[in-house]
C-alpha cells in the first residue's frame, strides 16, 4: 500500500508497480545471491516501487534503502543517480527525490563550434592536453563510473575570431569510445561523437559566476579576478552519460542564451 507520505520502501507489492523483468517477484530479484551488483539490484527495486506512480511522489530516502540493503550509502547513490539519469526520478535542491514529470521536448544541444556560427564568430580550438586518465571521484560519479576506471580528458582553449572564449575540460567515457585518442584529435567532440552514434540529446547544466584563476586569466587574456562564468555539463545520449564538460567563459565576451517557455 502506498503511504500519503511518499512511496515506502516496505510496499514493494504496492498498487501500480509494474512487475519486475522476466515475472520474478521484487524479493526473487533483490536476494539473489551474487547474481548482481549491490547498486542493481537497489536501482531495479526503487524502479519496481515508483513505476507508475504520480510524478512528484516522494522516491524512497537513502536512509531506508541503505537500512533494507545493508549496503553503504554511496551505493544507494550510483543506483537513484542512474534513476534520475534516465528520467524517471529528479532531485530537488533542499526538498529530496520525487518521480521525475515528463521531459519537454528540447531543442538540439549545440557545441561550441555550432554556437559561435550561429553568432556569425569564426569559432578555432587549441588542444592544451588530450590524454587518458583514471577517474577521479567527482568525474567517475559524473560518468557514473566506478573511481579509477579510464576516462579521456581533453584540454582545449576555445577562440572566436581570435580572441580566447572559453577554456574548456571535458571527460569522456573511454569505454564508450574506443580509438578516440588514436583516430587525431576532431574539430567538434560533438561531431565525433554524432558519427558514433553518441552525440548528447540532452543535458545536465549548471552555471555560476565567478572570478578567474592566475592560470585561467592567463589562457583567456584577461586580469586576475575578472569575473567568469563557469558552465559545467553532463551531456547523456540513449541514457549513457558520454560526457561531462566544465567551461570557464570570459564574462566580457560571451552571454548565456536560454530559451524559455510554457506548455499550452
Amino acid at each position: 500500500m502506498r503511504s500519503s507520505r511518499g512511496l515506502s520502501v516496505c510496499d514493494e507489492r504496492g498498487t501500480g508497480a509494474r512487475p519486475p523483468p522476466y515475472g520474478s517477484s521484487v524479493e526473487e530479484m533483490v536476494v539473489t545471491e551474487g547474481r548482481a551488483l549491490k547498486h542493481v539490484q537497489v536501482r531495479e527495486y526503487v524502479r519496481s516501487l515508483v513505476a507508475g506512480a504520480a510524478p512528484g511522489s516522494p522516491a524512497p530516502s537513502e536512509r531506508e534503502l541503505v537500512h533494507r540493503f545493508g549496503v553503504a550509502r554511496m551505493t544507494v547513490r550510483q543506483a537513484m543517480d542512474a534513476l534520475v539519469v534516465e528520467g524517471l526520478l529528479e532531485r530537488i535542491p533542499g526538498r529530496g527525490t520525487f518521480v521525475a514529470r515528463p521531459r519537454r521536448a528540447a531543442s538540439r544541444l549545440s557545441s561550441f563550434t555550432e554556437e559561435m556560427n550561429r553568432r556569425g564568430f569564426l569559432p578555432e580550438s587549441q588542444t592544451l592536453l588530450a590524454r587518458r586518465e583514471q577517474a577521479g571521484p567527482g568525474v567517475a560519479r559524473a560518468l557514473s563510473l566506478t573511481e579509477g576506471d579510464a576516462v579521456i580528458h581533453w584540454r582545449r582553449l576555445r577562440r572566436a575570431d581570435g580572441v580566447p572564449m572559453c577554456l574548456e575540460d571535458a571527460y569522456l567515457n573511454e569505454i564508450l569510445i574506443p580509438g578516440f585518442l588514436q583516430a587525431g584529435m576532431p574539430t567538434s567532440l560533438y561531431d565525433a561523437l554524432d558519427s558514433r552514434g553518441l552525440r548528447p540529446t540532452w543535458a545536465e547544466d549548471s552555471i555560476t559566476a565567478d572570478v578567474a584563476s592566475q592560470e585561467e586569466a592567463e589562457l583567456l587574456e584577461i586580469a586576475t579576478g575578472a569575473p567568469v562564468l563557469r558552465h559545467s555539463r553532463r551531456g547523456i545520449a540513449e541514457e549513457k552519460v558520454v560526457e561531462v564538460s566544465r567551461s570557464v567563459y570570459r564574462a566580457d565576451r560571451f552571454t548565456m542564451w536560454v530559451q524559455l517557455g510554457q506548455e499550452g
